[in-house]
């Protein structure tokens, strides 16, 4: 049994001593993710929408990266910090994940790193 640390070169750096994801035995474990755009390290510009779907495609590029992909995630974390965002951060949640739709647990917190309304992570199987 080994553990691997991955990082994807393609995802927005991290922000602290942590792994893009860690695999073990078939199952790849996806750190949270911030809406930052690309490398500049930006929040994207905008809302709840906006942060969302960002941070979604990071989530992507590392799910990729890995090596397993959307339609391989069991299970999401959401973490937003006003639950009000909910009914806007599903649509933008619903479309990017289509007929997918895995397992999803989502809870407001009292803040987020950078201050950003929205963090997901995930668990997912590897090809």
């Amino acid at each position: 049994m080994s553990v691997k640390r991955i990082m994807v070169s393609e995802a927005p750096a991290p922000a602290a001593p942590y792994s893009h994801a860690v695999a073990l035995n078939g199952t790849l474990y996806v750190s949270g993710q911030i809406p930052t755009v690309g490398k500049t390290g930006n929040i994207v510009e905008g809302g709840i929408r906006e942060q969302v779907k960002e941070s979604l495609t990071n989530l992507k590029v590392v799910l990729d990266g890995a090596g397993s992909g959307i339609d391989l995630v069991l299970k999401t974390t959401v973490f937003l910090s006003d639950m009000n965002n909910f009914n806007a951060m599903n649509e933008v949640y619903g479309e990017f994940f289509g007929d997918a739709k895995p397992a999803r647990t989502a809870i407001q917190v009292a803040r987020l790193p950078r201050d950003v309304m929205v963090e997901i992570e995930c668990v997912a199987a590897l090809k």
